[in-house]
């Protein structure tokens, strides 16, 4: 819901695109810092306690960003609730949880298990699209006006944190790191393939910082003159589409392998992306773009799965945190630059720009990792 309605909501309250662009930046990088310390933590401090700690400033945060201020207070506000403008859960709780999850399955299920903790995510992004058209409901009934509405709506996103928090405290204690074993020494081969790996990791999520849902709703509610309900119900079939390609990568990628699987629907999804910037209308760039969207998250399980199983089992805290840091300060870069561009140059310039990386890392990451396979493969 948030990754649809930030954007609008930023350009309602009097920020320019740029300045749109900047708040983002500064949600993303707040998820970034936060990141980097449950890499470091969250396995002495235990891991409930982070991620109550991270539903808690979650909430804290859309509260104060709903008020009328500043700006920069604004943008302090991002930082601080980490706010998102992706549209996905890509803020230090993932990184915790994918740590967590290849434990509950064998090698040769690990990949299935992962896929269906994307579903269920993708399932839950679609009913927040669609609820993104909440703020013409509440005009409708209530009398308020847009901006009251849409400031009701980042109340409901702090209660919903709030949700989680509760489920956080309710996990049992099998999710906390095996006693002992807090601080863990990370083998020079694991080094080496979390340092290659995340550079790769960097050129993508450059790339998708291009292409966060705050920004790209803001593109069809601008280009094409939609309201936040079609936007809204027009990501709500790109999440199912996401939450059914999750499925469908995990069956791919045990004929294929990960890493084919990751790279070959990859680079088709960045080409149907260029499409929908040339799309001569709207119901044109909508079929483009829930094309592209049956594809673009096929590499998610695969690639969270690739990188829990090429490491060992009490190294996976670090490189999840690793290498979704590195995605974060990545994401977290790119939507100023985006939002500085779609004012300055062309709406579809961060569209064109985006999609050139993905393919530049789709191409280098197959060069640099194709023979390394995880368990499952090689012993088949």
């Amino acid at each position: 819901m948030l990754g649809v309605l930030l954007g609008i909501y930023l350009a309602r309250v009097g920020l320019s695109v740029a300045a749109t662009g900047a708040v983002i930046t500064a949600g993303l990088a707040g998820a970034a810092v936060a990141t980097l310390l449950g890499t470091v933590t969250a396995d002495r401090v235990g891991r409930r306690r982070f991620l109550a700690a991270l539903a808690i400033l979650g909430a804290a945060g859309a509260v104060a960003a709903a008020m009328p201020l500043h700006p920069w207070a604004i943008g302090a506000a991002a930082f601080i609730g980490m706010l998102n403008g992706m549209g996905r859960d890509r803020g230090a709780a993932l990184a915790i949880e994918q740590a967590v999850l290849p434990e509950t399955a064998p090698d040769s299920e690990r990949t299935r298990v992962i896929a269906w903790y994307n579903v269920l995510q993708d399932a839950g992004h679609a009913l927040g699209s669609l609820m993104a058209g909440l703020p013409v409901a509440i005009r409708s009934v209530t009398g308020l006006g847009e901006l009251g509405s849409m400031r009701a709506c980042l109340f409901l996103y702090a209660a919903l944190a709030l949700v989680t928090l509760f489920i956080y405290a309710a996990l049992s204690s099998r999710i906390e790191a095996v006693a002992g074993k807090a601080r863990v020494t990370i083998s020079p081969e694991t080094r080496r393939i979390i340092v290659r790996i995340s550079a790769l990791f960097s050129i993508d999520s450059l790339g998708g910082g291009f292409l966060t849902t705050a920004l790209i709703s803001f593109y069809f509610f601008e280009r094409f003159h939609v309201s936040e309900a079609v936007i809204g119900l027009l990501f709500f079939g790109a999440r199912l589409a996401n939450a059914g390609s999750h499925l469908v990568a995990a069956w791919l990628s045990r004929r294929i392998g990960l890493v084919n699987t990751m790279v070959f629907t990859h680079i088709p999804s960045s080409l149907l992306l260029v499409t929908v910037a040339f799309a001569p209308n709207f119901p044109v760039a909508v079929v483009l773009f829930l094309l592209r969207e049956g594809l673009v998250e096929m590499d998610v399980p695969t690639r969270q799965s690739y990188v829990m199983a090429v490491v060992k089992p009490e190294e996976r805290t670090f490189a999840s945190g690793a290498t979704a840091l590195v995605r974060m300060a990545m994401w977290a870069v790119a939507p100023a630059f985006a939002g500085w561009l779609m004012q300055s140059a062309s709406m579809a310039l961060p569209l064109l720009i985006g999609a050139a990386m993905k393919i530049s890392y789709d191409i280098l990451l197959w060069v640099a990792f194709r023979r390394v396979r995880p368990p499952e493969e090689r012993s088949a």
